[in-house]
């Protein structure tokens, strides 16, 4: 699997760009194993996740993303960005799961906000959805969860994540297992507030 081009090239200039204007502090990324597939998982703040997760690692990051940024005038950007479209419309992604979870058992990293879409609500996270704990357990990958709090501010006191322990998916009660990863996300975001 060949990593995307785009990706290979502005990686290095978006990591400068984020460390240069918005100051986002890191904490934990010792906890993205160099190598195996990875699923990183966390809350969904703003826009600027997905770059603040590629200033994490130099690991190429695939993210789940809606189908509709592969449409448009920026589609050429987003399919060789390595992103992975979900129909967000359908019920069971099942072509998005099933690629994402391929690319794990190719030792490759995904990127997934589990809430399905930036969280506007006063709650701490939205209810999760099961593809994280789905394409983990069955490609026998770690999850790394992440919290991600603060504002992204220029110049300023600006954002910070998280990365928590890695850990494996030991149930066959995928709910269960759901709730185990928001109770996680949960207390990492309260801890910081």
């Amino acid at each position: 699997m060949k990593e995307p081009f785009l990706y290979r090239f502005l990686r290095p200039i978006g990591t400068v760009l984020m460390k240069l204007f918005l100051h986002p502090h890191i904490i934990g990324k010792e906890n993205i194993k160099k190598d195996g597939g990875l699923v990183l998982a966390g809350n969904h703040t703003s826009y600027f996740d997905c770059a603040l997760l590629y200033a994490s690692t130099k690991r190429t990051i695939h993210f789940l993303a809606k189908a509709e940024l592969l449409k448009g005038p920026l589609a050429f950007f987003f399919k060789n960005y390595g992103i992975i479209p979900v129909d967000r419309k359908a019920k069971h992604n099942k072509a998005a799961t099933s690629e994402a979870t391929n690319y794990l058992k190719n030792h490759k990293v995904i990127g997934i906000f589990p809430e399905g879409t930036i969280n506007r609500t006063n709650d701490v996270i939205m209810p999760f959805k099961m593809g994280a704990i789905k394409m983990a357990k069955e490609a026998d990958a770690y999850i790394v969860p992440f919290a991600i709090t603060g504002k992204y501010k220029i110049f300023g006191k600006s954002v910070t994540i998280v990365y928590g322990k890695p850990y494996k998916v030991k149930s066959d009660d995928l709910e269960k297992e759901k709730h185990i990863l928001e109770e996680k996300i949960s207390k990492m975001i309260l801890e910081r507030k």
